[in-house]
């Protein structure tokens, strides 16, 4: 909850941990105490509402293994079917939860969607209170239900994904012990090499301008959000990174490349 998150008293402490500089107006960089709601660094506009993309994969889970549409990390495993979102490669295979989420299959997430239906979905987005809770979709084109997250109605801040990812951890959703425990266990995982274990989630779209139309100079924004645990301890992250100029790789993967390199500094003495 936002009134768990001590903005005043952390940031006023002299020698807070810095996550990263920011780079532009867009960019942002937050580490949370899970077990306080304390806010260790924030760096950058946090407060800027975007789109989810494939970090929505994350509350996807937990709707999908809380309904049983989902029933652990490798079923149901789902065949690739002709007209299914085929922007990558490598979605066009069967695909079990944890590869979907290592993967992030938008067919997947799309399917399982279609399967809570656009009721049962509204009520788990209204539930974990996420974002703007806005499943419209796009304008006139009736899509919410597979497309609200995909740079459309779904919008979401830095700051709420942190309280999002600080509800999951501390089993505050309302759903079943199972789904925080099978979302947990289809996550990736990295070993950061120093005691830390880190649990997330990439995103990326491309920037819309004003009017909800793609940017036309192809630029990106790309996050990375998750938590990194020792122990009892669990830190949450979210990185958002939004290109100035037009890149040749996505831009998830670099906000995720970009964060796990400053981490182990970012985490020494927590």
């Amino acid at each position: 909850m936002l009134n768990r998150f001590v903005f005043a008293a952390v940031m006023s402490l002299a020698g807070f941990v810095a996550v990263a500089p920011a780079q532009a107006d867009g960019d942002c960089s937050l580490l949370v105490d899970a077990a306080d709601g304390a806010v260790l660094s924030r760096t950058g506009d946090c407060d800027q509402a975007v789109t989810p993309a494939s970090t929505f994969k994350v509350p996807l889970a937990v709707m999908g293994f809380d309904s049983g549409v989902l029933v652990d990390a490798e079923n149901p495993a789902w065949p690739f079917r002709l007209g299914y979102a085929d922007w990558m490669e490598n979605w066009k295979t069967t695909v079990t939860p944890r590869y979907w989420l290592d993967k992030s299959v938008v067919w997947y997430s799309q399917e399982l969607t279609k399967k809570l239906g656009a009721a049962r979905f509204q009520n788990y987005v209204d539930t974990f209170n996420y974002g703007n809770r806005d499943l419209t979709g796009d304008a006139g084109k009736n899509n919410g239900l597979t497309n609200a997250w995909l740079r459309s109605s779904l919008k979401i801040t830095p700051l709420e994904q942190a309280q999002f990812l600080d509800r999951l951890l501390n089993r505050k959703l309302g759903v079943s012990e199972k789904a925080y425990d099978m979302t947990y266990e289809s996550m990736q995982k990295t070993e950061l090499g120093n005691g830390w274990t880190v649990s997330g989630k990439t995103g990326t779209s491309f920037l819309s301008n004003a009017d909800g139309t793609a940017d036309a100079q192809k630029r990106q924004l790309g996050w990375f959000v998750g938590w990194a645990e020792k122990g009892a301890r669990k830190i949450i992250f979210v990185h958002l990174v939004e290109d100035q100029k037009k890149e040749k790789s996505f831009a998830g993967p670099r906000a995720k490349a970009e964060l796990l390199g400053l981490l182990p500094d970012a985490l020494k003495g927590l």
